[in-house]
């Protein structure tokens, strides 16, 4: 059974990194033909696809936040991470880490979901 847990701090200020990690059980971040993945949802908006971080450690990127976006993971731990920078209020939203089941780098394509992490940009 596949479990994914998000954690970090749930304030952010105005133009400072946001910086989450996700936590896997169950399954490994190393497994083939898989990507995992971060997606956000803005209060009153729909769920967005951020980007994800496949088996052999390939990135791939949300075009509209690319720029700002990195992915990283941590294999001997099971973990991978979030890092958005310069972040505004707009960026305010519950971050969601998920498994692409089939690396469609698409929210509809998620088959094992955490729970969220709200996060708020507030000075």
């Amino acid at each position: 059974q596949v479990q994914l847990q998000e954690s970090g701090p749930g304030l952010v200020k105005p133009s400072q990194t946001l910086s989450l990690t996700c936590t896997v059980t169950g399954g490994s971040i190393t497994t083939n033909d898989y990507y995992w993945s971060w997606i956000r949802q803005p209060p009153g908006k729909g769920l967005e696809w951020m980007g994800a971080i496949g088996s052999s450690g390939r990135t791939d990127y949300s075009p509209s936040l690319k720029s700002r976006t990195s992915i990283s993971r941590d294999t001997s731990k099971n973990q991978f991470t979030l890092q958005l920078s310069s972040v505004t209020p707009e960026d305010t939203a519950v971050y969601y880490c998920a498994r692409d089941g089939g690396s469609t780098w698409d929210v509809n394509g998620m088959d094992y979901w955490g729970r969220g992490t709200q996060v708020t940009v507030s000075a």
